[in-house]
């Protein structure tokens, strides 16, 4: 297949208003981040008028209604655990001087490069953040694309991501559209049902059960939201950690058979060397037993999670290692708290417990989660819908922890082609 004929026009489309599908401006309005302004995302972030890029081979340049928002631009426009801009030009792009973030999206495929055959102009489509050589011997046998050393994140390892009016993605990133869901909702749910459904199926040996106890760590967010219904819907019990009130209501809301309320108990923290004196450790017991307990109390019995849902990490990973079953699993996606983990091996190798890491959910991950959602009630808690110039205000009420629960959204081309 050649390059469709899609139309340039020199003109620049106010955010809000599409061109005709198939119309591709020469220019668009994008939120960037640069390397001189790496800092608080009010700083980091600015809208500039930048190229649209052209469609390779295998890819396609998608018109965003609306994108969603999650930490990766935080740590996107910090400059660091990494420095996003340093990886542009390693999968053959040209190096740019500025950094468009933003890791899915929904909208419609107004261009496809040479090869494309997945999609067509016109296709309404959710853009999925995962990118790699699908010529990699690795993806070519079969295993998992996230074991690929091509494999990346896009909108944060690479550039032309969601936030922005039109974005490059490869073909495989363009999975259907939920019919009945809106543009927001189409474009918050992806990155956080697609890791959660990952962290839940994708490990044969720990597969969900019905019946099974899940503990879900910040139950009211994107992730703990999506993380909720999807164990539910799979027959299992879950169980939210929130850090208020208002947070549990709107957990209970959503099918959680209890919560407990993390800033009752004073043991969270990376272990340290302190741990080894016996006074310390017995302080440190008497809370994990006292968290243990809880989680008894709203099930019922003596019967611990099979499965930890992970993210926070330095914080409350040594907690997650206590409390989850001997034989059960804690799989963990994130290190919102700090990445650097320390366990009570003990807990660990007597207990045979499994420390799963769990990398953002593929394709595969995306339609086994589509099958969910058209089978179920299933739909992202979509919280907070952002404006457009509020997108960096958004990215630091986040760095703050002053953000509402659940997942949000920007609108971008969101007008006369609403569906």
């Amino acid at each position: 297949m050649t390059i469709s004929s899609s139309i340039s026009t020199d003109q620049l489309y106010p955010i809000g208003e599409v061109p005709p599908v198939g119309v591709v401006p020469k220019q668009m309005y994008a939120w960037t981040v640069r390397k001189e302004r790496f800092g608080e995302p009010l700083q980091a972030f600015q809208v500039e008028i930048v190229d649209v890029p052209k469609p390779g081979p295998n890819e396609v340049i998608v018109c965003n209604y609306a994108a969603g928002i999650n930490y990766n631009g935080v740590w996107a426009g910090l400059g660091k655990p990494k420095n996003v801009l340093a990886d542009h030009g390693k999968w053959g792009d040209a190096p740019q001087p500025f950094h468009i973030c933003g890791s899915e999206s929904s909208g419609i495929v107004y261009a496809i490069g040479e090869g494309v055959d997945m999609v067509r102009v016109g296709d309404e489509v959710v853009v999925i953040g995962i990118q790699v050589d699908y010529d990699c011997p690795i993806v070519k046998s079969g295993e998992c694309p996230v074991l690929s050393p091509s494999f990346r994140v896009w909108g944060y390892e690479t550039n032309w991501g969601a936030f922005a009016q039109f974005s490059k993605v490869q073909q495989q990133q363009c999975v259907p559209k939920p019919p009945h869901y809106t543009w927001e909702e189409a474009a918050a749910f992806s990155a956080t049902g697609g890791t959660i459904s990952r962290m839940l199926t994708g490990y044969s040996e720990h597969h969900i059960r019905e019946g099974d106890v899940v503990l879900i760590w910040g139950g009211s967010g994107g992730l703990g939201t999506m993380a909720i219904q999807l164990v539910q819907y799979y027959g299992g019990i879950p169980i939210a950690v929130v850090s208020d009130p208002k947070r549990a209501e709107l957990c209970m809301s959503l099918g959680a058979k209890g919560t407990i309320n993390r800033s009752k108990f004073k043991h969270f923290g990376a272990l340290d060397q302190a741990y080894m004196q016996p006074s310390v450790y017995k302080a440190w017991l008497r809370e994990a037993l006292k968290f243990r307990r809880e989680i008894w109390n709203i099930v019922g019995e003596r019967k611990n999670p099979r499965i930890v849902i992970e993210h926070p990490g330095e914080n409350t990973l040594p907690t997650s290692l206590f409390i989850v079953d001997n034989g059960g699993m804690v799989t963990i996606c994130g290190g919102t708290t700090g990445y650097l983990g320390t366990l009570d091996l003990r807990y660990l190798w007597l207990g045979q417990k499994r420390l799963q890491g769990s990398h953002g959910g593929g394709r595969q991950d995306y339609f086994k989660l589509y099958e969910s959602i058209i089978n179920s009630s299933i739909r992202p808690c979509l919280s907070t819908i952002v404006p457009w110039e509020d997108l960096a205000l958004c990215h630091q009420r986040i760095r703050d922890n002053q953000h509402n629960g659940g997942n949000m959204a920007v609108r971008i081309g969101i007008g006369s082609h609403r569906t």
